[in-house]
């Protein structure tokens, strides 16, 4: 991996890892926040490549545009991302959050 791809990577993760319990947000919105707004699918690529990283990334807590979990299969089993969700409060059905705008969190309206 590039240094440049690795770096945009670490950004990504520090984002995600600003998440709050019981909120998502999207790959989208992370890519526009890091200012690479047409870099969703890297933010998604990032995600892929959290697993296992200490500290831990939340990548559960990031879905697509419309709410939906279009990452679950990069997770140990199609059930988990869901199941990780849920634990936090977070309604799903069908494969998408049911109340997606309450909980959707934008990281450019936190305070830094």
């Amino acid at each position: 991996m590039s240094k440049e791809k690795y770096d945009f990577y670490e950004r990504v993760f520090d984002v995600v890892r600003l998440v709050p319990h019981g909120r998502v947000t999207t790959y989208g919105a992370i890519a526009k926040f890091l200012g690479a707004s047409k870099s969703s699918r890297l933010v998604g690529w990032a995600m892929n490549r959290s697993h296992g990283l200490i500290p831990t990334v939340p990548a559960h807590r990031v879905v697509n545009r419309v709410g939906l979990l279009s990452g679950k299969a990069h997770f140990s089993n199609p059930t988990e991302m869901q199941r990780l969700l849920e634990s936090e409060g977070i309604q799903v059905k069908d494969d998408q959050i049911i109340n997606f705008y309450d909980v959707f969190w934008d990281p450019a309206l936190m305070d830094l």
